[in-house]
């Protein structure tokens, strides 16, 4: 969204979708909160449970961790050995720079990369802002923010399984253009079932996604200003 074709991050852009973010967020926290989270409420269903396990922050660097690791054992396998001198002693030179920057160039990497990039900032995020979660407004109806506790109840905001689906999934589309309707589709409906269980707010979920977005566009323009490509 913040990305030109040749990778360069469209700053105007950007600051534009950061200041409707931030309406967004607080009209949702002053306004459309309660009834839209509400509404989403009679939605929820059995797969959404299932998605709530898929495509937890942590199975999403679990996943990419070991893709990433099993790319990077077959290109040890393949690689061809390089000798110093006639008594063919392997030259560490397979673990070197030049064999470690093409371990860098799988999907996988981008999509780790990504989405550690958003859940470093996510968890900040969530620590630092400390809102209560939905289950107090229906226990108890009650809201509010309690500043810098890390407890699970106090960390509704961003949504974590939002802002690493979005990292994940919008980074796949950025790698992938055929598909980026289908990960755009799929990182909307993962947004959406966070409310509609009643773990997070809507705003909760607008902010995630956003913290998302910017973390797989950033890391892509950070990976190519470097010169890593990319292969399946």
């Amino acid at each position: 969204m913040f990305l030109t074709k040749d990778n360069k991050i469209k700053w105007n852009w950007l600051k534009w979708g950061t200041c409707i973010t931030a309406v967004l967020v607080i009209s949702g926290i002053l306004w459309f909160d309660k009834p839209l989270y509400l509404f989403l409420r009679n939605f929820d269903c059995g797969l959404w449970r299932v998605f709530n396990v898929v495509f937890d922050a942590k199975m999403w660097i679990i996943v990419a961790a070991v893709v990433l690791l099993v790319f990077y054992i077959k290109k040890i396998i393949k690689v061809k050995p390089r000798f110093r001198n006639e008594k063919n002693k392997f030259s560490l030179i397979v673990f070197g720079r030049d064999f470690i920057a093409k371990t860098h160039n799988s999907y996988a990497f981008f999509v780790l990369a990504s989405v550690l990039a958003a859940s470093v900032v996510g968890k900040i995020l969530k620590i630092v802002i400390g809102r209560m979660r939905p289950v107090f407004f229906e226990a108890l109806d009650k809201t509010g923010f309690v500043p810098f506790s890390t407890d699970w109840a106090f960390n509704s905001m961003p949504s974590g399984h939002t802002f690493a689906s979005f990292a994940g999934l919008i980074m796949l589309g950025l790698l992938a253009p055929r598909i980026k309707w289908v990960t755009w589709t799929l990182a909307i409906i993962i947004g959406i079932s966070r409310v509609c269980i009643g773990a997070h707010w809507p705003s909760d979920v607008i902010f995630g996604a956003f913290i998302g977005m910017v973390a797989a566009d950033l890391v892509k323009a950070g990976l190519k200003y470097y010169g890593t490509e990319f292969t399946k």
